[in-house]
């Protein structure tokens, strides 16, 4: 019941952030920030999986695959050190901390995939 009502209020935040631009420029925090993205393919609960892939040519930006899906994922700068990458067109979002990614809409306020892992994330949670 808490983890529900913490996804949500963390739904609403993302909800009430401004829309990215179709084609931003990007500052040098975003692009610090689209360092520290794992790619590859990430095994989420449910059978789900997330694929993540960097663009060539345009740094920050990433193709995000999801149930046959593909969205243009954006570097987001964020206050907790937390990878953020949002596609404002859509209003997904994906979240990557140290433990485990999630992939969400945030104009429907719902978690889309949840404890995606990639390999560097399967190594810190195995400890």
């Amino acid at each position: 019941m808490r983890r529900t009502s913490i996804a949500l209020a963390f739904i609403a935040t993302l909800a009430a952030l401004p829309a990215l631009a179709a084609d931003p420029q990007l500052s040098a925090a975003q692009l610090e920030a689209a360092e520290r993205v794992f790619t590859g393919t990430a095994a989420c609960e449910l059978n789900n999986s997330v694929k993540l892939a960097p663009i060539e040519g345009k740094p920050g930006h990433f193709k995000l695959e999801h149930k046959k899906v593909s969205y243009t994922m954006v570097s987001q700068e964020t206050s907790t050190g937390a990878v953020r990458l949002e596609d404002a067109k859509s209003g997904m979002v994906w979240l990557q901390i140290p433990s485990k990614s999630m992939l969400m809409n945030a104009k429907r306020g719902q978690r889309v995939a949840d404890a995606c892992l990639m390999d560097p994330q399967r190594e810190v949670a195995s400890r």
